[in-house]
């Protein structure tokens, strides 16, 4: 019992006790074919950031994961044309378990699985975990951002490639977490499109750092970290797009001055598509342009993509939810999403071969 209640937990209506990472790891283990594919996962990402790769990184998926069947379906899909793109393209799948709110509204699947304001924590730490081992375990790489500080201790060792988000990329505690990642990290600039806390960001990754955590085992404890050389920007636009030649060049000035590589990851959506989900095949295209004129900065891409066009708001009755539609951001649909990645093989070819 505490001697002064009444100075502790005011505003909190309830604590209830979690699973440690240890355990749900224990339940839902890695196996040696889904460490494997992990691990080549990440290694492959690794080399197309230094240029030892000349594929193109393309992370493709929902804007979030609300329903896994659908998630497991866009995923065979998706598995059959990465394999039929794989020698220009290297395709992952965007699996986003978290969402940022500006205000209130849903939080993602690991926060709220039901949809249903039951926010059944566990169960969603669960259901993320089995996801992406069987992900893991067909041999499709997967991505997803990193919200909450506590989410990497229990899904993280599936993960391929990993995001800072654009309302976070100029948090300490995410930059800290960053640089102690086992993926690629990429931050992504501010929402009002300037680019330095995303280079401030990656480049505070780099370096080590010594912060609080918990561990597998739930007990609070000291991280020292070594740094992460994978760090690199994603561009997502802000108050208008900077996927253009014009913002590319200054994207690359700006990382010259800040002695880091040019190593540049176009996001579609957001601000480049002035957030218009038909205009992602714009950029998309813009930027394959930029490629075939020489540019060798931009090394992958990023696109919201689910197998129904737009997006829905989340009904009372959940089981009115219509199949494969996103409920946060509009997505290009399944058709859109294959003809587009199609393409950019194609015409990415000869490049790749050479």
């Amino acid at each position: 019992m505490k001697d002064y209640p009444h100075l502790e937990n005011i505003n909190i209506k309830s604590v209830v006790e979690l699973i440690t990472p240890n355990e749900l790891r224990t339940a839902l283990p890695q196996t040696g074919k889904s460490a494997a594919n992990v691990r080549e996962g990440r290694r492959t990402i690794e080399r197309i950031l230094d240029g030892e790769d000349k594929r193109l990184l393309a992370i493709v998926g929902p804007c979030s994961v609300h329903n896994v069947d659908d998630a497991l379906e866009y995923a065979r899909r998706l598995k059959r044309v990465a394999d039929e793109v794989a020698d220009s393209l290297y395709v992952v799948m965007r699996v986003y378990f978290e969402k940022p709110r500006s205000v209130l509204g849903w939080k993602g699947l690991i926060n709220d699985p039901y949809l249903d304001d039951t926010f059944r924590m566990e169960d969603g730490l669960r259901m993320a975990r089995s996801l992406l081992l069987r992900l893991a375990e067909a041999g499709l790489p997967t991505a997803t951002e990193v919200l909450d500080t506590l989410t990497p201790q229990y899904i993280g060792d599936l993960v391929s490639w990993s995001a800072i988000g654009a309302r976070t990329a100029e948090s300490q505690t995410h930059r800290e977490i960053a640089s102690g990642m086992s993926t690629p990290v990429g931050f992504k600039n501010a929402t009002d499109g300037s680019i330095e806390a995303a280079i401030n960001g990656l480049k505070s990754a780099a370096g080590e750092h010594h912060f609080l955590g918990v561990t597998d085992d739930g007990l609070p404890a000291v991280f020292s970290t070594s740094g992460n050389r994978h760090a690199h920007i994603v561009l997502r636009g802000g108050k208008r797009p900077n996927y253009d030649a014009e913002s590319i060049a200054e994207c690359e000035i700006a990382l010259a001055a800040a002695g880091v590589p040019a190593r540049i990851v176009v996001d579609c959506s957001h601000g480049n598509s002035r957030k218009n989900y038909l205009r992602e095949g714009i950029v998309l295209r813009d930027l394959l342009t930029q490629i075939e004129n020489g540019n060798t900065s931009i090394c992958g891409f990023m696109l919201e993509s689910f197998l129904e066009d737009g997006c829905q708001s989340i009904p009372s009755d959940v089981s009115q939810l219509r199949p494969g539609m996103s409920v946060t951001d509009s997505c290009i649909g399944w058709n859109a999403t294959e003809e587009l990645l199609l393409e950019a093989a194609r015409r990415l070819g000869a490049r790749t071969r050479s």
